[in-house]
């Protein structure tokens, strides 16, 4: 038996790195995935690859959530799990970031988090019953400069998160936050990953499976009396 059979979920930003193995996990643990994303070719290779079903959705679109949300309710007559996954890295320090660049990253990776928990709430209250795992990152943790709007949005999913978790945990769902570290995706493409993995305890940087574990623990029931909490997944760098 897997760990998610019989439950549905959602995982944005599900055409490759951590999205698409998030997705492949929830696939073989039994559960029923659909991955969305704004990639939509590599959207479909992935769904297509992993046995999932691929929707093109924008995370800043509050009508694309409704559709994407309902459209997997009439479906499956239920939602069980919300990955909100997508995100956007942009490396600009506070006084170099434009005012498009921050709305853009804003928007993505922090309204999109938002539009997300709003549209899953109402079929999860519904069966008083749901998981929400929202991916942040170790640079909600600290001063990011290098990269101020990305730090920004991952702070703020620290207390988005909590605040949800109170809001919906008397609905029987939970709320948590996972905090990957150093990791290998596309997103980090062009990083001196060794060099920045020296500073690790463990010695290397993480794959996206690595991540996938945690958040496959977030979803299923092994993880039944936890909610609003902050999960690291980086091999102690912040310790």
């Amino acid at each position: 038996m897997g760990q998610l059979d019989g439950r549905v979920a959602i995982v944005t930003g599900g055409a490759r790195g951590m999205g698409a193995a998030h997705g492949e996990t929830f696939v073989r643990e039994g559960a029923t995935v659909y991955l969305t994303d704004v990639l939509v070719e590599e959207g479909r290779a992935t769904a297509g690859r992993i046995g999932a079903t691929f929707l093109e959705h924008d995370v800043a679109d509050p009508a694309q959530w409704a559709a994407v949300v309902a459209g997997v309710v009439a479906d499956t007559d239920r939602l069980d799990v919300l990955v909100n996954n997508a995100g956007v890295l942009h490396w600009a320090t506070m006084t170099t970031t434009t005012f498009d660049d921050w709305n853009r990253v804003v928007a993505i990776n922090q309204t999109g988090v938002f539009l997300g928990m709003q549209a899953a709430a109402a079929p999860m209250k519904e069966r008083r019953t749901g998981s929400i795992v929202n991916i942040s990152s170790i640079g909600g943790y600290g001063g990011g400069s290098p990269c101020f709007a990305y730090s920004a949005t991952k702070w703020a999913l620290r207390g988005m998160t909590k605040g949800a978790a109170r809001e919906l945990g008397p609905f029987g769902i939970r709320v948590n936050s996972v905090h990957p570290g150093i990791i290998d995706t596309p997103m980090m493409a062009g990083q001196p990953l060794d060099r920045l993995a020296e500073a690790v305890p463990l010695g290397r940087y993480a794959s996206p499976e690595d991540v996938s574990r945690t958040v496959l623990w977030l979803a299923s029931d092994a993880s039944d009396y936890c909610t609003g909490g902050e999960y690291l997944v980086d091999g102690g760098y912040l310790s």
